[in-house]
């Protein structure tokens, strides 16, 4: 055998390097399997038993702790399979096949390479040629031999596991709030501030229906979260900062907060590129479901109910957009409205003008997928105000018990709150006193240990001092916030309703969230007349039969009453005049907007009402070039006159009038003589005569 060993070495081969390549699966081995590895690196001596130098024989061990499933992240693999594609490698070293690769292909590979470059492979049982079919086709074997060993020791693992989960037994990494116990059992945290927060979080997410509002609660409440991470220096240890939304997502998908076990709630498969992917498989399809295994947070009740809630909300971001969460928009149906043409889930969009945006709910799914018309589109703004007004009515009977409900619940909240924020300072308290144990109990001779320890005591009491501070400071705030004032304005629920409801201040999502409460669905048909019919939860059902919103032109058109008022004010009015008595009236425009002189004007225009121009003219007013004519005195004049009260005149515009004959014979027209003046207008002649004769 030996000799047939030797006749495979040429020349050549002892030319070039021997590669000896060392490899244990994981550090565990590294650690504690050495035999093995003695065993590897004694491959040399046989390398040079062959003839090979000891400076000619190149070691790899860059793939200690790493496993031969695959060749990904096996840098000395990769080594070694270049070197050998480059033809420096004369011979490969292995302790077996295993050690160079546990997978078909990675090891086929590797002897497709060998085999063009000439290059031999010894393991313990010998040495092989891959050029020689007899060899390749045992390295072959041996390959698929090392392939199948794997698949049995994983499914010889997998199957313990397997039995062991379906038992309740087997022992898996606990989410925050749970700990094993002296005899492996689950319990809760026996750290009350870590339940505390737990339980806190689960009431704000019950109240709120949102896993980033109930962030928002916790952060405005000051309160902190735990954690234990699961690797780096900290790995296992209680640690306290802010809540995530990341955290909290993760937190309600846990089964394990309703005290229930389970495994094989995701699958993990490769993609074509080598990476490793991990699907969350459904409920059904779960290996092992086993309720009411150790105490939990939460029911299963619960638990289902949190999850059917995440998945209405996903289900907004989805085609059909079905009961989406409540948004910031005016839109009081967003999510609920069901066409009553086909049948589906109607979105919406959302038209702004000036400072107003106006709801429209919009079936345009199958218009989008057909390139066709739109199904429907209805303003939203009258269908919110009638299903307003309908809540109104149903919450009525209900407003009592409803205010004492708020009225608790905000007290909870408090409580809540303060109980954490009490077992912070609490746990600051015992963070201090055990700093300032660590540095009584030190040497004080060793200067360098107690300057340390004495720095950490005073930024625990600091730490201390800052957390009582606010402590006390949000107590104060909580106390102010609940008086009895506060109580009063919550009693007053019960005949303020409407009036909150209608309050523009309260918020929208506010009121989206109240109708999700009494309300499933609303289909909408707009034919002559919007059909609404709401289903109520419960199962009530109501009709509601409004009529058809005017359009933007028509539903700004001024109204009869104002075009009215406008027409009688014109007879001794301006148009200025007229838009300040409108508006001490509380008339608006079709707009909605104060009257201004410009806008008089426009109206006046558009409807073609009579100027005040035109009525004065046809009253027999003159213009002041007119007047002047007939004096035979300038316009100015004629202006001065007027203000000293000597001409009767009448605005038509802010700065321009018409004036009013005076006389025996008004009516005709003279040439300008001076008889015509004394007998068309003896009060201003004989009132300028006087003022003459005073000054001469």
């Amino acid at each position: 055998m030996n000799d047939d060993h030797h006749s495979k070495v040429t020349a050549d081969h002892l030319k070039r390097n021997a590669y000896l390549y060392v490899r244990q699966s994981t550090i565990r081995q590294v650690f504690e399997n050495t035999e093995s590895t003695k065993r590897q690196y004694a491959l040399r001596q046989r390398a040079v038993v062959l003839g090979w130098p000891l400076e000619r024989i190149i070691v790899i061990d860059d793939d200690q702790g790493q496993s031969g499933v695959s060749a990904e992240n096996r840098k000395g693999f990769q080594q070694l399979v270049a070197e050998v594609g480059m033809g420096h490698a004369g011979i490969v070293l292995g302790l077996e096949v295993s050690r160079l690769a546990r997978n078909n292909s990675d090891w086929h590979r590797l002897l497709e390479i060998c085999a063009l470059t000439g290059t031999l492979i010894l393991d313990e049982d010998g040495v092989y040629d891959p050029t020689h079919f007899n060899d390749r086709l045992l390295l072959g074997l041996k390959g698929t031999m090392s392939e199948a060993e794997l698949h049995v020791i994983k499914a010889r693992l997998q199957g313990g596991i397997r039995s062991k989960a379906r038992r309740g037994e087997l022992r898996t990494p606990l989410p925050v709030g749970f700990v094993y116990d002296s005899d492996g059992h689950v319990v809760l945290d026996p750290d009350q501030q870590v339940q505390q927060a737990l339980h806190t979080f689960f009431q704000a997410y019950h109240r709120t229906g949102s896993a980033t509002a109930a962030v928002k609660y916790f952060r405005r409440q000051g309160l902190s979260f735990p954690s234990r991470p699961r690797c780096g220096l900290n790995k296992g240890q209680l640690h306290w900062g802010p809540l995530v939304h990341s955290q909290a997502l993760g937190i309600l998908h846990k089964p394990r907060y309703a005290g229930v076990f389970t495994f094989g709630r995701s699958r993990v498969y490769k993609t074509a590129d080598g990476r490793v992917n991990q699907k969350i498989l459904p409920q059904d399809q779960w290996h092992t479901l086993l309720l009411n295994t150790h105490p939990g947070y939460i029911t299963w009740e619960q638990y289902q109910q949190n999850q059917q809630h995440l998945r209405e909300c996903a289900q907004a971001h989805g085609q059909d957009r079905r009961k989406s969460p409540p948004g910031e928009g005016p839109a009081l149906l967003q999510g609920l409205v069901v066409c009553g043409i086909c049948g589906q889930r109607m979105t919406v969009r959302y038209n702004a003008r000036k400072r107003s945006v106006k709801p429209r709910y919009l079936c345009q799914r199958h218009g989008i997928e057909h390139a066709k018309k739109d199904c429907q589109s209805i303003q939203g703004a009258v269908i919110d105000e009638a299903i307003g007004e309908l809540l109104v009515q149903m919450v009525e009977p209900m407003t009592l018990e409803a205010a004492f409900a708020v009225q608790e619940e905000l007290q909870s909240r408090l409580e809540e709150a303060d109980r954490l924020r009490k077992q912070q300072v609490e746990r600051a308290h015992y963070e201090a006193d055990l700093a300032r144990h660590r540095y009584m109990q030190v040497d004080p001779r060793n200067r360098l240990v107690a300057d340390s320890l004495e720095a950490n005591w005073n930024d625990k009491l600091r730490a201390l001092a800052e957390t009582q501070e606010q402590y006390e400071r949000q107590r104060q705030e909580d106390r102010v916030m609940l008086d009895e004032k506060t109580k009063a304005q919550i009693l007053s629920l019960v005949t303020d309703f409407p009036r909150l409801w209608r309050d523009p201040k309260t918020p929208d999502r506010e009121r989206k969230r109240m109708v999700r409460l009494m309300i499933e669905d609303v289909t909408l048909t707009q034919a002559e007349q919007i059909t609404a019919h709401v289903r109520c939860r419960g199962g009530a059902t109501h009709t509601l039969t409004l009529p058809l919103p005017l359009g933007w032109g028509k539903a700004r058109k001024t109204s009869a009453e104002v075009l009215a008022a406008i027409d009688r004010l014109l007879d001794d009015h301006t148009e200025g005049q007229i838009a300040s008595e409108l508006n001490r009236r509380g008339l608006r425009t079709g707009g909605g907007v104060a009257f201004t002189t410009l806008l008089v004007g426009n109206i006046r225009r558009i409807y073609r009402l009579k100027s005040r121009y035109d009525r004065l003219r046809e009253a027999g007013m003159l213009t002041v070039s007119e007047v002047a004519k007939e004096l035979s005195v300038s316009t100015d004049t004629v202006k001065i006159w007027r203000r000293k009260g000597l001409l009767r005149a009448y605005p038509y515009n802010e700065n321009q009038h018409l004036y009013e004959l005076v006389g025996e014979d008004a009516p005709v027209k003279c040439q300008g003589s001076e008889l015509s003046k004394r007998r068309r207008f003896p009060e201003i002649v004989s009132t300028v005569n006087d003022e003459v004769q005073h000054a001469t």
